[in-house]
């Protein structure tokens, strides 16, 4: 069969990515071809887009890790999932596309109630958010946990799930029009970031331990959150947003800059203060699907609030969205509809 993707042949700028019109072969025994109806971003794309993502595929390939839709197709030894059935679920890239075919261990029904915008907002998100607090931050009740890029997909299902421990969140956002947002999503304080952070953060805090960062800002803002970290405290690094270029191609030797002058951590300094610093990189989930399966089991069952989908666009606007997106503007998640 045809179908539709947005392909780029070679990483580098979002010039780059091109659609295109090529054959889908038949499911393998044990995959589902699914139409997609619905496609999340997240930075990963983006920089695997622009070639700074690690496990970025060489040559030419298609973008996306998360999408929603039905199945149209089935191998002979899927079980468990009917034809016509609405699914979610992500890929190691390949998700900016009108159909796929993907190992039904990496697809979820999507629940009811819930539209396809909020199924491709589901799972990349709340993985993160979950995987850092519970998974490696052992998050513990009446916790004190900062969340930095607060109002976007992963700060805000980060806030659901440390709610459900009693734990008093401290957002941060880079700008003060996402606060009243922020406020009506429960957060119990917002701090917006400037030069001025730490002071901020100190008073804020007002003599209650840090126990966990959940941090993906980097530079000043990463060194700050650790200092104010209590003994026996963790900061859990999910992403790398200094690095992130607001335009189509990434200025070099910014990133350079930026890199050599990243701040450093002694690891005496961590035995001596009882601090951890640990950082993750979600994709490794793709060679564990049943890893996955449990924790998106245990978060549904947490009876967390639908995805916020905070922007969408049409399939054709699809580099649209992604602008949007890089501009760092936006609330809550950013989808593409089909």
């Amino acid at each position: 069969m045809k179908r539709n993707s947005y392909k780029i042949n070679k990483a580098g700028s979002l010039g780059n990515l091109k659609l295109v019109e090529e054959e889908l072969p038949e499911p393998s025994t044990n995959e589902v071809t699914v139409e997609v109806k619905a496609i999340g971003f997240n930075f990963a794309d983006l920089f695997a887009i622009q070639g700074l993502y690690s496990a970025t595929p060489k040559g030419s390939f298609i973008p996306g890790l998360e999408y929603s839709g039905m199945i149209i197709k089935k191998g002979k030894d899927v079980t468990g999932f009917e034809l016509n059935e609405k699914v979610m679920g992500v890929i190691k890239f390949g998700a900016y596309t009108t159909h796929l075919n993907i190992d039904y261990s990496y697809i979820q029904k999507l629940p009811g109630d819930w539209s396809f915008e909020e199924g491709a907002a589901f799972i990349v998100q709340s993985l993160t958010a979950y995987y850092a607090l519970v998974e490696m931050g052992s998050i513990k009740d009446n916790y004190t946990v900062l969340i930095h890029s607060a109002a976007g997909g992963v700060g805000i299902y980060a806030n659901r799930i440390a709610k459900k421990f009693n734990a008093y969140t401290i957002g941060t956002v880079g700008n003060s029009s996402k606060i009243d947002f922020l406020k009506k999503e429960g957060y119990n304080d917002v701090i917006v970031r400037d030069k001025y952070f730490k002071e901020k953060l100190k008073k804020t805090l007002n003599g209650k331990d840090l126990n966990i960062v959940l941090e993906c800002i980097g530079g000043e803002i990463f060194k700050d959150s650790f200092d104010l970290l209590s003994p026996n405290g963790r900061i859990m690094i999910y992403g790398g947003a200094q690095f992130m270029s607001h335009s189509s191609r990434p200025n070099y030797l910014k990133l350079l800059y930026q890199y050599l002058t990243r701040p450093k951590i002694d690891p005496l300094s961590l035995s001596d203060t009882n601090r951890s610093v640990m950082g993750f990189n979600l994709i490794y989930l793709w060679d564990k699907p049943e890893e996955m399966e449990r924790m998106l089991t245990n978060i549904l069952g947490l009876n967390l609030k639908t995805p916020y989908v905070g922007s969408t666009f049409p399939f054709e606007k699809l580099t649209d969205g992604l602008k949007l997106f890089q501009s760092g503007k936006t609330i809550g998640k950013v989808v593409v509809t089909i």
